[in-house]
């Protein structure tokens, strides 16, 4: 059984004249296009720990198959502004699952993004617990956490934002939530 120990969050942002050119761009300029991405669903795994970006790379080798909750948003319209976001919503207790969100949309500014990500993550782990969530109830603004049910959560981001070329290049923002063994 495989189940990831540790997690690192990147992004980038690429540009090209061919859409798949500017998404490996992006993920050149995250860190991660020399490895053999597998995307899956959102689950932050139980006792996983966040680690710096550098640390994570220097755990994996060229050509590894790495799994990855992947936000990513590409156009060529001329300075369209647009985000990638991957929420974060990790229980107190170490020995409970918590949620990854991903958010890719146009026309947000990175707070927004980062805030809807976070709101998102916190909303999927509450409904999956099976608990009514209201987001303007169960955040605590003084001690910047959110309370479900009695489980205290604490949410993050990592978000990309960038405005696309104004010639009509491919632009593509990716952010990665990075699990490592």
């Amino acid at each position: 059984m495989y189940v990831p120990s540790k997690m690192f969050l990147t992004r980038g942002v690429g540009t090209h004249k061919e859409k798949l050119s500017s998404f490996e761009m992006a993920l050149r300029a995250g860190d991660i296009a020399q490895f053999n991405l597998v995307r899956v669903s959102s689950i932050y795994p139980p006792n996983c720990k966040i680690i710096p970006r550098q640390q994570g790379l220097k755990e994996m080798r060229p050509g590894q198959i790495v799994h990855v909750v992947l936000a990513e948003a590409a156009t060529n319209e001329p300075r369209r502004l647009m985000a990638s976001s991957i929420g974060i919503a990790i229980p107190k207790d170490p020995n409970q699952f918590g949620y990854l969100s991903e958010f890719h949309g146009f026309g947000v500014t990175e707070r927004k993004a980062s805030e809807y990500a976070e709101d998102l993550a916190a909303e999927m782990f509450a409904t999956v617990m099976g608990i009514k969530f209201d987001a303007n109830k169960s955040w605590d603004e003084k001690r910047e956490e959110w309370k479900i049910s009695g489980i205290m959560l604490k949410t993050s981001h990592m978000t990309q934002t960038a405005l696309s070329d104004k010639e009509g290049l491919w632009t593509t923002t990716v952010a990665a939530a990075v699990l490592l063994p």
